[in-house]
This record gives C-alpha cells, structure tokens and sequence, in this order.
C-alpha cells in the first residue's frame, strides 16, 4: 500500500497555504478538490505515464490534470530537443525564428486563417483574442459559452448575475476586483441553445461570440452551422476556444471535425505537450485589429516555447496522435460502463472521447467520488472521475488502471447492498467540488 499519509506533502503544503494565497496556482491541482490531507499535493519527477512524489512513491497517472502532456510527461525526443535550444539561448535582443516558423505551420493547418499571435497561458490567449475581436468589431459586448479563463472580462459574466458562470465554470465563483463598469459586457449563453444566442445578440448589441466548439455535449440541430451562420449576418467575430480541445481529435482543431470554421482561435495546453505556448490564429481582417490596440510581453518571446510547439507537432503529424487518443478513450468509457453496469454502480458519462469524465449517480457523488479516489491512490493510482487522455495510456497501463478500477467499484457493490454509509469509509474529509465546465 501506497503511504496515503505523505507527511512531507502535508507539510509542504501546511508551508505553502501561509505564503501562497490559496496554496498553489491552479485550482484544480488543489489536494482539497481530490482528496484532502491524503492527496501526494507534490511530486519529484515523471516520466510517460508515471509520477513520483515527494516520498518517492511512484504512480500511476491516470488523471493527467488540466491535459498538457498528451505525448506523454518528459517525451525524450522534445525534451532532448529543447536541451540543445537551451544550450544555444533562449531570450536575446533579438526574435527567435520558431516563432515565425510554428505560425507557419499552424497556418498550413488551418486554411481559413491568415495569422497568429503567440502567448503562453489560456489565459492570456482568451484576454489577447477578446482584445483583438472587439477592436476589429467596434463593439464591446460579448456573448461566451463555457471556460475562458480568469481574467476581468469573463468573470464580468457574473457583475449582473452571480449564478451566470455556475454552468460554465464553478458553481457560487467570486468575482471581487473586476470593475463594476464591465457590467453587462460579457453575457453566457447555454450549449445547443440557439434560440438563447440569436436573442442575446439581437439585444445587446454583441460584436463577438466566443464559445468552446464541444465540451460535455455533442452539438445537435446544425449548432454550430448555426452559430457560424448568425456570426456572419450579423458581422460578429466568432472565436473558437480550442485551449482544451485542440490536436486530439484531429491534427489541429475540433472545429475541423465539423466542417465548421470560425473567425478566431485559440490552441494552447497540447500544443507543448507540457512546454509553455499558446497560440491565436485567425483572418488577416481580423487580426490586423491588433495594430490599433497594444498587446505586448516580453516573456511571449522566449524561445522554449516555439520551439517546444514545432516538435510536438512535428511528433503528432508522425505518428498521428489525435487518431491513437480517441482510440483509448473509447476503451476506458467502454469499460466504465461494463464494470459500473456488473457491479450496480450508477454513473453517468460524458465529455469528448478524448477527456472522459464520469459521476456518481444520487445525491452523494462527492461521498463516492473521494472514496473512489481514495481507494485507487492506495492501489498506486492518481485517479478521479476525469481523464485527460494521453498515449502513453497504454494497454499494459490500462489493463492495470481497470483492474483496479473493477476491484474498487466491487467494494462500492458491496457497501452499498449491506446498506452501509460510504462516508464511513472515508479516511479523509470529502473532496470539494472543482471545474464543472459544463456547456
């Protein structure tokens, strides 16, 4: 059995919640949304699939939170070949080439668009294309549907209504120190609801729709055919967030999937495969509106970055990546269902076959889902109920993830016809709830 009480994580995490606001700087990496005072918080190296934490305990990662590595962790063909880039400099007075060729290449993908701009977060890519959509636009408003990001112009989604992101973000999020006067700016609409869009359009004057192109839900009733079609008779920018979706399912965006293209994109955490890069690409007509702003950083002009995104992409295109990863993902909701309908667990699945995600059917999901967590991290497993699937999620890797997986849900089976409490069986307080990201 794994040590479940990692006391150098604990401690270091003890350490990190007094001079950290929050503890670290993602949300989601936060041991209280998986598995409180138990969660290993920390680790010391990966490779492939594996990760080590501080006490040198080694696992296995089926989670791959927020989705970077979809080649894998530490891929020694990029790492090897981001070494001799180091050794040769990464930031100088002058630009780095990679930058010029990686906007090439993206693209020689993407036919429909003439541009790019490069950042190095979502975030920063959301902000950069908002930026850039409303000074092409001349209209401030925005109509959004699902995750962009933290910064002041989609959180302003909530000044009007503090429920307005709970379907699209996290359920009762603060929005202290966005300025009052965004209010009305940034209006969500809801997945598949057209009828929902073309009226916040009509009525608030929107220069920009920006949605995720598919997230828990498949599109139905010609959607994004729709959405597409609305943009253009109205003249608003439409701008794909690909930060998530984009290069597993196909070799670029999931726009292209549908035959459906936007105005704006935005490709980042595969792009490096865990390297730092994210790109937005979009029409000349459009992009050249960043002439008219100012949009500028320094560290969007390192080398790593670029260089990073040329070799993932160089790898994808060789081994065709974006057509292996539906593949797992296929296998693991397969399984899912077959081990959850033998045992009398009900879930309910959803997510792109690329980022599986599966719940506890009731009103204890939470309760099932810190157990579920629980009993896999002793069984070697970082596991929940999401799966950012990579390549290196191999048979042999699988084969063990759904033994493991089959045993646990066996010990929910049992619990649950003897009529015992699962929260009884916690060895831990229960996980609190994280990213709903629900379109």
């Amino acid at each position: 059995m794994k040590n479940l009480r990692n006391k150098l994580s604990k401690h270091l995490w003890k350490k990190a919640k007094k001079v950290i606001p929050g503890g670290n700087m993602l949300f989601s990496k936060r041991p209280d949304v998986l598995l409180p005072d138990s969660w290993p918080t920390y680790f010391t190296k990966s490779k492939d699939s594996y990760v080590w934490d501080l006490n040198n305990n080694k696992f296995i990662d089926m989670i791959f939170l927020v989705g970077t590595n979809t080649l894998g962790y530490a891929n020694k063909d990029i790492d090897s070949y981001i070494k001799k880039i180091i050794g040769k400099g990464i930031m100088t007075s002058l630009n780095c080439p990679e930058e010029v060729l990686l906007a090439e290449k993206l693209i020689e993908m993407h036919p429909w668009a003439d541009m790019v701009r490069f950042c190095r977060t979502g975030g920063e890519a959301n902000s950069v294309a908002i930026r850039i959509a409303r000074a092409a636009s001349g209209k401030e408003n925005v109509a959004i549907c699902g995750y962009h990001g933290w910064h002041d112009w989609y959180l302003a989604s909530n000044l009007k209504n503090k429920n307005n992101l709970n379907k699209h973000l996290l359920s009762g999020l603060k929005f202290d120190g966005v300025p009052g006067k965004l209010k009305g700016t940034t209006i969500p609409f809801e997945y598949n609801n057209f009828e929902q869009l073309e009226k916040i359009v009509n009525q608030n004057n929107v220069g920009v729709i920006k949605m995720e192109v598919e997230r828990q839900i498949k599109p139905v009733n010609n959607f994004l055919e729709r959405v597409r079609n609305l943009a253009s008779k109205k003249k608003v920018v439409l701008i794909f967030d690909e930060c998530t979706s984009g290069f597993r399912q196909t070799f670029g965006g999931l726009h292209k999937h549908y035959g459906v293209y936007p105005d704006m994109a935005m490709f980042g955490k595969t792009l490096g495969n865990g390297y730092a890069i994210t790109a937005v690409i979009g029409k000349k007509e459009i992009m050249n509106a960043a002439q008219n702003t100012f949009i500028s950083s320094t560290f969007w002009t390192e080398r790593i970055g670029p260089s990073a995104g040329l070799k993932t992409l160089e790898i994808m295109e060789k081994i065709k990546s974006w057509k292996i990863l539906p593949l797992i993902g296929e296998k693991i909701i397969n399984r899912w269902k077959e081990i959850s309908s033998y045992h009398r667990v009900k879930i309910s699945i959803s997510g792109l076959v690329t980022i599986p995600s599966f719940n506890f059917d009731g009103e204890n999901s939470l309760l099932y889902k810190t157990y579920f967590t629980q009993e896999m991290l002793k069984k070697g497993f970082l596991a929940s109920n999401i799966i950012f699937v990579s390549i290196s999620h191999n048979d042999k890797i699988l084969k063990k993830y759904f033994d493991a997986f089959e045993d646990v849900f066996s010990k929910i089976n049992k619990l649950n016809n003897e009529n015992k409490k699962i929260k009884d069986f916690l060895e831990g307080p229960v996980c609190h709830s994280t990213f709903r990201r629900l379109n």
